[in-house]
């Protein structure tokens, strides 16, 4: 973990199926903080659905997310940020990421994203040609270095539900940031302190 963050938001990174949106949402109501899902924010931004976005192209919908998570990531409200998958693929998302807040990555074995992804119904990425195993497996391999690298917490969440996860992350997040900043509490409650 690093400890010189500016600390305002916690994003939460990692395959899709790992589990963000929804461990998102029950960390920002448990810490009284914002949420918010940058795929959602896309599609009511683009007024059209990922899938529909893809279809244009991906660079479109890829600069589309961009911009959505330097705009939801320069505000001055701690937000609890559920990050698309492919984001990390951007050095700028990266370095957004790494300069505003704290990253947690959930990792989940290919098998559990597997499980998880309705055989890829509604996820482009997926949908491309081959096996859905290959398929994940190779993007495990493509964007694990890129977690790796953007993340200061990283919490498996494989055979752990999402009450399991979101005390794995609050458990640990007290002990990150300088004195008097970012996440503080103990393993009962915690609360955003900017």
């Amino acid at each position: 973990m690093t400890g010189a963050h500016s600390l305002r938001h916690l994003y939460l990174v990692g395959m899709m199926g790992a589990g963000k949106s929804t461990v998102g949402r029950v960390l920002a109501d448990r810490t009284r903080a914002p949420f918010v899902d940058i795929d959602q924010r896309v599609v009511s931004v683009s007024g059209r659905s990922i899938p529909e976005l893809f279809d244009q192209s991906e660079e479109h919908f890829r600069q589309l997310e961009s911009s959505s998570l330097a705009e939801v990531g320069s505000g001055s409200v701690p937000t609890v940020i559920a990050v698309g998958g492919g984001a990390v693929l951007s050095d700028e998302n990266r370095s957004l990421m790494k300069g505003t807040g704290i990253v947690v990555w959930l990792r989940a074995m290919p098998s559990t994203l597997r499980d998880r992804v309705d055989g890829g119904r509604g996820r482009p990425v997926l949908s491309r040609s081959g096996d859905l195993d290959q398929v994940v497996e190779a993007l495990v391999r493509e964007r694990a270095p890129y977690y790796a690298d953007v993340a200061d917490l990283v919490v498996d969440v494989d055979g752990l539900d999402v009450d399991d996860v979101v005390r794995a992350v609050m458990r640990d997040l007290p002990g990150v940031g300088p004195a008097g900043t970012g996440w503080v509490g103990d393993s009962g409650e915690s609360r955003w302190e900017p």
